[in-house]
C-alpha cells in the first residue's frame, strides 16, 4: 500500500528545499473541492512543476484524468518520478514541451493555468479552444505574493514591476472577456475562476 500522505509530504519538502513554487494549501483545497463538486473528468494543467497539484487533483476524485504540460526538463523528470511512486501514471499524462508549442485536440472540463505568469493571456487564448462548453479556466497566483495589490512605486525591481503589470493586464483581460464570467478569489495567492458563458460562434 502506497503511503500517499508521506509521499505528498516529501514532495512538498522537496519543493521548499529547492525553491520550486507549488500551489498553496488553500489554493489546491479549493481546486480539489471544485473537481469533486462538479465531477470534473478531464483537466488540462499548464505548468506541472514537480507534479504536486496534478497528484492532489488525481487523488481527490477517482474519475478525473489530468494532462499536464511542463517545459523544464528537471522538473518534468521529477514529476514523472513522483507520479510513478503514487501509481498514477494511468490518470496523469505528462507532456514535456513549452505549452505555447503544444497543440491539443482533446476537450477539457477544467483548465488550470499555473505557469509563466507573463504568458497568462497567451495561455488562455490558446487553450480556451480546448475547453468544453460550460467549462472553467482557473488561474493561480493572481496576487503574485501580494505585489499586485501594492503601488508600483513600492516595487523596487524593474523585472518584478514589468511582471506585475502583465498580471494586472491579465486581470483586465479576464474582466473584459465577454465569453467568460470571472471571479477573483482571496484564496491562497489569489485565484481567478473563469466560467465560460458563451461558446465559440455564439
Amino acid at each position: 500500500m502506497v503511503n500517499q500522505y508521506g509521499l505528498i509530504k516529501q514532495i512538498k519538502e522537496y519543493a521548499d528545499k529547492n525553491n520550486i513554487p507549488i500551489i498553496t494549501d488553500e489554493g489546491i483545497s479549493y481546486i480539489t473541492n471544485y473537481i469533486i463538486k462538479h465531477q470534473i473528468k478531464q483537466v488540462l494543467e499548464i505548468g506541472t512543476a514537480i507534479g504536486y497539484s496534478a497528484i492532489k487533483m488525481a487523488l481527490s476524485y477517482k474519475d478525473v484524468e489530468i494532462t499536464s504540460i511542463e517545459r523544464d526538463e528537471k522538473r518534468y523528470l521529477e514529476a514523472l518520478k513522483n507520479i510513478k511512486k503514487l501509481d498514477l501514471e494511468d490518470r496523469i499524462h505528462l507532456i514535456y514541451n513549452d505549452a505555447l508549442l503544444v497543440n491539443l485536440k482533446d476537450k477539457f472540463d477544467l483548465i488550470f493555468i499555473d505557469a509563466a505568469k507573463a504568458q497568462n493571456i497567451k495561455f488562455f487564448e490558446k487553450f480556451e479552444h480546448n475547453l468544453l462548453p460550460n467549462g472553467t479556466i482557473i488561474t493561480d497566483n493572481i496576487f503574485f505574493h501580494g505585489l499586485v495589490k501594492k503601488n508600483e512605486e513600492e516595487i523596487e525591481s524593474k523585472n518584478l514591476k514589468a511582471l506585475v503589470r502583465k498580471i494586472k493586464a491579465y486581470i483586465e483581460f479576464l474582466e473584459k472577456n465577454s465569453s467568460f464570467e470571472t471571479q477573483i478569489l482571496e484564496i491562497g495567492d489569489g485565484i481567478a475562476v473563469s466560467r465560460r458563458t458563451k461558446t465559440e460562434g455564439d
